[in-house]
């Protein structure tokens, strides 16, 4: 069962962590790649995303493809995970298998696996948008927008339709007029990881 938080509104909001791209451009097995966290603890690319997603939003869900060599450690920190069957057809195939998997009546937080740096306070206020009636909630860094970002219940049945590598960010192309604006002090909502030299 997907735990999701909740507001006096009761829109309950449940969190998913894309997880099941293939790392080309780094050469493969990026999510695996231990990187340094807070208290000198050292955790995969993966694992510590999953890690501040999970803090806000307990018991979410990771989309993987098969054979992924982290499954385990996902379970491990609470996740509930999906292995997507589409997952070769791109990032599009993989949300919207995320998204059928997740309760009716829940909105969203839709995190990427590869952007383990974003604070945990910046997923929250994500999360209380969305708990709080934003259509899509999204952070932005000195006028760029960043991730992750939130959807409303309203918007499951136009998710669930993504395929290949068209992302969310082609619903948010036609709703522009429904974002909700997160300003933050948070560079990190911008950065990724897609080749070794991310990491330096």
């Amino acid at each position: 069962m997907i735990d999701a938080t909740q507001s006096a509104a009761g829109i309950p909001v449940a969190g998913l962590l894309l997880a099941a791209g293939q790392g080309t451009r780094f050469g493969g097995g990026k999510l695996a790649v231990p990187i340094p966290i807070q208290g000198g603890e050292r955790l995969a690319i993966g694992v510590a995303a999953l890690r501040n997603l999970a803090a806000v939003l307990p018991g979410p869900v990771v989309v993987v493809h098969g054979g992924d060599p982290l499954v385990a450690d996902y379970r491990q920190e609470g996740a509930r995970v999906v292995v997507a069957e589409r997952a070769a057809r791109g990032m599009g195939a993989s949300l919207a298998e995320g998204i059928a998997s997740l309760p009716r009546g829940s909105g969203v937080v839709v995190a990427l696996a590869d952007m383990p740096w974003i604070r945990q306070a910046t997923i929250r206020l994500v999360a209380d948008a969305v708990a709080r009636g934003a259509l899509i909630a999204a952070p932005y860094y000195r006028g760029e927008r960043g991730h992750p970002v939130g959807f409303a219940p309203a918007f499951r049945r136009e998710l669930e339709s993504l395929d290949h590598d068209q992302g969310a960010r082609a619903v948010m192309a036609a709703r522009r007029d429904a974002i909700v604006v997160i300003d933050v002090d948070d560079p990190d909502v911008l950065r990724d990881v897609d080749t070794p030299a991310d990491l330096r």
